[in-house]
């Protein structure tokens, strides 16, 4: 693939680099623009593809078994669907759960909050009654000031959920017409040849697979660690708060630290001691240091090597251009990118910079060994080559040898 995309790259260099640079640079901005705007189609269709990739081998074993395309395509959405209500109705019960909970929380809220108004009183020298007007003012003006954001937000949510009700539709689509597509980008580019190409698309469907697959995996052990950790500090509802921060590792890097928060605030209002809150976010920082070295690298594998640094500016881009979805898809679209940016001769110290750099570093040692072996490899058979190769004789040697003969 290196010898079509070789022969792109030197075309480009007859280009003035200040022109090269500009295109870049608008195309960058344009891009980013599109995808901002665009966002309540995207994400959808994003979220999708890497469902229809999820999917993707259950239908390809029902098929094996003869049965249709379309039914193998709408058995495991109906499977997909099936398991999410499920989640769905245990997050019910846990809720409702709470409900008991109210009166003693209450209780229990009602003591630190007099027990807050009584450190006022004696380390800022603050009357009760200055106490609740202050609390009440800046209550008052963060309301005032949420009120335009939760409509914003609820206008926005709105918008998203009856957009994501396409999102089966959307999977359904993505796997009847994966052939279609495939010859689409065989069309859409085709000065590259189709094994470099399907090479490529194998590769990014390898790391979004890996990925997938090894979250649901990490999502399982994460939720064990963090429930038997609740469940020995005593933490109430421990095993739905355990599992809700392993669900939450699919914002990286900081998912589990906020679903440490809530059995935090729930062991302060709940507990006796406040030393349980810090028992609780002790416990699943221990649990994020696990998933982060031990757990994640070992299950997911080097199939999706991005570094922390490239890992953690991907995730407030796409904070900052979709929002919580874009925390959700910032990861896989990195590792994808980096695959296509590995691609192209070019472009692939920008791939490089993306990678983990132990990992990378390997790869670019192990390619020199490589190419060291190859090149000695070629002077071996060369040298053989000069040895076996037959010699001509010397004529004087030949002509005496003739004079002999006669």
């Amino acid at each position: 693939m290196n010898r079509p995309l070789q022969s792109l790259s030197n075309k480009d260099k007859e280009t003035p680099a200040y022109l090269k640079l500009a295109s870049v640079l608008v195309a960058i901005i344009s891009g980013v623009y599109i995808l901002f705007v665009l966002r309540e189609t995207l994400i959808p269709l994003a979220f999708s593809v890497l469902l229809a990739i999820l999917l993707h081998p259950v239908c390809v074993w029902l098929e094996h078994r003869r049965v249709p395309r379309i039914a193998a395509i709408l058995l495991s959405i109906l499977v997909l669907i099936i398991i999410i209500f499920i989640l769905a109705y245990v997050v019910t019960i846990q809720i409702g759960g709470f409900a008991e909970e109210l009166p003693r929380i209450t209780e229990k809220a009602e003591i630190i909050l007099d027990q807050t108004l009584t450190m006022g009183e004696r380390y800022l020298s603050l009357s009760r009654t200055q106490q609740v007007t202050e609390a009440k003012r800046y209550l008052v003006d963060m309301l005032s000031e949420g009120r335009a954001v939760l409509l914003n937000t609820l206008v926005t949510t709105t918008g998203a959920i009856s957009t994501f009700i396409l999102l089966p539709l959307y999977v359904f689509f993505f796997l009847l017409y994966r052939d279609f597509f495939r010859r689409f980008f065989y069309k859409a580019i085709a000065g590259v040849p189709n094994e470099d190409l399907n090479a490529l698309l194998k590769k990014i469907y390898s790391v979004i697979q890996s990925y997938l697959s090894g979250l649901f995996l990490v999502i399982i052990i994460v939720g064990v660690l963090n429930s038997i950790g609740l469940l020995i500090l005593g933490v109430p509802h421990a095993i739905f708060f355990g599992f809700l921060a392993g669900f939450l590792i699919l914002i990286p890097y900081i998912g589990i630290l906020i679903g440490s928060l809530f059995p935090a605030l729930l062991s302060i209002v709940t507990m006796d001691s406040y030393w349980y809150a810090v028992g609780v976010i002790g416990v699943m920082s221990f649990v994020q240091f696990l998933e982060g070295n031990f757990i994640t690298p070992n299950i997911v594998g080097s199939k999706v090597s991005v570094n922390p640094m490239a890992a953690i500016v991907a995730l407030f881009l796409g904070g900052q251009l979709w929002g919580l979805s874009g925390l959700i898809l910032a990861l896989p679209v990195t590792a994808i990118l980096k695959v296509i940016l590995d691609t192209i001769p070019s472009l692939e110290p920008y791939g490089f910079l993306l990678g983990e750099p132990v990992h990378e570093v390997e790869e670019d040692k192990a390619e020199e060994l490589q190419k060291i072996v190859e090149q000695q490899e070629v002077k071996k058979k060369r040298y053989r080559n000069y040895r076996n190769r037959p010699r001509k004789r010397p004529e004087s040697q030949s002509g005496n040898q003739s004079n002999s003969n006669i």
